[in-house]
């Protein structure tokens, strides 16, 4: 593969009640929400954006809450676990932190050895906080009850669930360009880059029941292109090799293209630019709806068919 990925770029979810969605990831893990916008396939339905202070690449997880939706079921076939890095130091301050606001959460190692903390969201969805060295993101330091040294630093890792480890182990390396960082009996590791937080896939096999998608469970992981040129380049490889690719999507904040492991996990890639303060200046994201421009004329409408949400 002659194009390879930096990174994750983001993680997308799927959520049920948005004002809850906001509270939990605002006020319990700490992140900034940068941007309040809408699916843009499906605009009567938020799309809502967290990450660090710029909402960076490899920082950002974000939501399509929809009220009512049914509960999903994990399995094969899904993201399973999304990770977070947090400094080793930190994770003393989080088992406190998560008890004061009555969230059950437990320990737990990763593949390389790390202490985590394993929590669930409103909805169910399995977060991982990994306690990490030499991470030098800053992450998101405007949360009063959690102090900077202590914050959410990005991304870390995702897992996924699948029957058989091959196929999709083969994609990851042969057409994605990553490396196989270690295996153990049922898992294989692997990392982009130099393996840093925010690099790493992690794939578990022997999962038989398949997993359902909906609310509480990951929609698409997304990988980084540092430009459009490069995602030219990368779509096109993907398509000699009969890997079934979109189009180039404008998603505002990036362009993207989607296709599927063999396994049946979403993946995207996206690209850095023009990131988050292309429609809103900085100390301003993610306080107001913004809306791309073919969408625009039709914001009154858009913004009734949305539950209303306090940040």
């Amino acid at each position: 593969m002659s194009v390879t990925p930096h990174g994750i770029h983001h993680v997308t979810a799927i959520a049920g009640d948005p004002q809850r969605n906001v509270d939990f990831y605002t006020k319990v893990f700490g992140l900034r929400l940068v941007k309040q916008t809408v699916n843009f396939d499906a605009p009567h339905i938020w799309h809502l954006y967290y990450g660090d202070e710029h909402g960076s690449p490899a920082s950002i997880l974000t939501f399509f809450p929809w009220p009512g939706v049914t509960p999903g079921r994990e399995g094969s076939g899904l993201t399973t676990a999304t990770s977070f890095s947090v400094p080793a130091t930190s994770l003393g301050f989080w088992s406190k932190h998560l008890a004061g606001l009555n969230i059950d959460w437990s320990w737990g190692k990763d593949s390389s050895g790390h202490d985590l903390i394993e929590v669930r969201d409103y909805d169910g969805m399995r977060l991982q906080l990994v306690g990490t060295v030499g991470d030098i993101r800053s992450g998101w330091d405007g949360v009063s009850n959690i102090p900077a040294d202590h914050a959410v630093r990005g991304l870390h890792s995702v897992e996924l669930s699948q029957i058989q480890i091959d196929p999709t182990a083969g994609m990851l390396q042969n057409l994605l360009g990553m490396s196989l960082s270690s295996e153990s009996s049922g898992k294989a590791n692997f990392q982009m880059a130099e393996g840093a937080s925010g690099t790493k896939v992690e794939v578990l096999g022997g999962v038989g029941d398949r997993g359902l998608q909906a609310g509480g469970t990951v929609h698409h992981v997304a990988f980084r292109a540092p430009d459009l040129t490069t995602m030219e380049l990368w779509q096109q490889e993907l398509m000699n090799r009969g890997v079934a690719v979109t189009e180039i999507k404008d998603r505002q904040y990036f362009k993207s293209i989607y296709f599927r492991e063999p396994g049946g996990v979403l993946f995207e890639i996206a690209t850095d630019d023009p990131g988050f303060e292309t429609d809103e200046p900085l100390l301003e994201l993610g306080k107001k709806l913004k809306l791309p421009p073919w969408l625009e004329p039709s914001r009154d409408q858009i913004q009734q068919s949305l539950t209303e949400i306090s940040v």
